[in-house]
């Protein structure tokens, strides 16, 4: 997209063509930055091959790694541990993000000290336990030494902390994080693969600002998981739980109240992501319904749907003809976009992309060639002989040429000679 909000008539960014697609996902794009979109739902209608899954997808990149992008496929939603309306429930929930900033207080500095302080074992075995953990911190500012918990002994020599790296202490949870060795042993040795750190400045405790992008899924399973004993009969219980367990509205219920407070209180943003799902025609009426209520809900993400279906039934009403499988009054809450099927031109532009990304090299009458067979049967036809028609011409010992494209067009069929050779010998097959 320009200045002006145009698509380029050329390849950009890896797309060729669809520019009045291009044109309506930058405006969707605008809107979900401005936060104007949420609650509603996008349509790529179109033929098959004609790049609604590549603009859904060139949407989640613009959008960039900070709003959550959830991708699926309708027939995921069909499983025989789950509902469907919980899985729909659950990508719904991995596209909206929240983002939570909060002040956490931290001891940093370089590692002078680390001594865990042993006593006799309370139960009377003959082994010692550990009763506590000495820890001294240096800054540029001065030291400090903090008297720990035992457990953090196990997470610094998880992180494999040593004398002389630096690493900061969260206060109230006491996760330890090894940021890198101080630099001034940087000349201990002429070559390794350790990482660098200046000695951190100010006092030893200090306050730190954190943001933390989580989704509202991360919520829910970290809520659900059911807390259980150390005893063998509660690590029975959990080897033995099924994989995939449903999280309930209540605690869903819940946790919403929970994240309005901290929105109330400034603590938390809501971030509005984007569920994408592809095949939506595969969903039945049961589904389609269900997305009737989460649309409304009010916290809900940007729903994309992609489908390559015509006038067709509704899954689980074959009585209802509807366009695109879906029905008319989900239909009417949508905005559709249509991609069209590409012509000759650009069909050799996408040729000439794929080839380059294969590193396969193609003279312009090949090309010609592989966009004339792409119009008379599919550009994903085409696109499937460039590396049968490569390792055919390594074998050879030559270039591509028209004549290796075409003995690969001779070895690999596209559907329509297949369906040719089925009608004209179809009895010869078992039904």
């Amino acid at each position: 997209m320009n200045d002006q909000g145009d698509a380029p008539d050329g390849a950009s960014a890896g797309l060729v063509g669809q520019k009045e697609a291009r044109e309506a996902a930058g405006i969707v794009v605008d809107l979900i930055r401005m936060k104007k979109l949420a609650g509603r739902a996008v349509l790529f209608a179109g033929p098959s091959g004609t790049g609604k899954t590549a603009i859904a997808l060139a949407i989640s990149q613009e959008l960039g790694t900070k709003v959550p992008f959830c991708p699926m496929v309708a027939s995921e939603v069909y499983s025989t541990e789950v509902k469907k309306t919980e899985i729909l429930m659950e990508n719904f929930r991995r596209a909206i993000g929240l983002r939570v900033r909060e002040t956490k207080e931290v001891y940093e500095g370089e590692v002078i000290e680390i001594t865990p302080v042993e006593t006799e074992n309370p139960l009377g075995s003959y082994g010692k336990t550990i009763s506590h953990l000495i820890v001294g911190l240096k800054t540029a500012k001065g030291t400090k030494h903090l008297k720990l918990d035992p457990t953090i002994y196990d997470d610094i020599q998880r992180e494999k902390v040593e004398v002389g790296d630096v690493i900061y202490i969260e206060a109230n949870s006491g996760t330890i994080m090894r940021q890198g060795r101080c630099d001034i042993y940087a000349a201990e040795y002429d070559l390794e693969a350790e990482e660098y750190v200046p000695l951190p400045k100010g006092d030893v405790r200090k306050t730190r600002k954190v943001v933390q992008d989580i989704t509202l899924h991360d919520l829910d399973a970290a809520n659900s998981k059911t807390q259980g004993g150390k005893d063998i009969l509660s690590m029975v219980g959990q080897l033995l739980k099924p994989r995939k367990t449903e999280i309930t509205d209540k605690l869903r219920t819940e946790i919403n109240r929970v994240v309005d407070k901290y929105i109330d209180e400034g603590i938390a943003e809501l971030v509005p992501g984007v569920l994408f799902i592809d095949e939506v025609h595969m969903l039945d009426v049961e589904c389609f319904t269900y997305l009737h209520r989460a649309l409304e809900s009010k916290i809900s993400p940007i729903v994309i749907f992609s489908t390559n279906r015509g006038m067709s039934s509704v899954r689980g009403h074959e009585e209802m003809i509807s366009p695109h499988g879906i029905p008319f009054d989900l239909l009417d809450r949508l905005l559709i976009i249509k991609t069209v099927p590409y012509n000759k031109s650009e069909q050799k532009d996408i040729l000439r992309l794929k080839a380059e990304g294969e590193e396969i090299v193609l003279d312009e009458n090949c090309l010609d060639h592989l966009a004339e067979l792409g119009s008379k049967t599919t550009l994903r036809y085409a696109i499937q002989l460039l590396n049968p028609a490569k390792q055919i011409s390594q074998i050879q010992g030559g270039a591509i040429t028209i004549d290796i494209i075409t003995e690969a067009s001779q070895l690999f069929f596209d559907f329509k000679r297949s369906a040719k050779v089925l009608a004209e010998g179809g009895d010869k097959f078992i039904k």
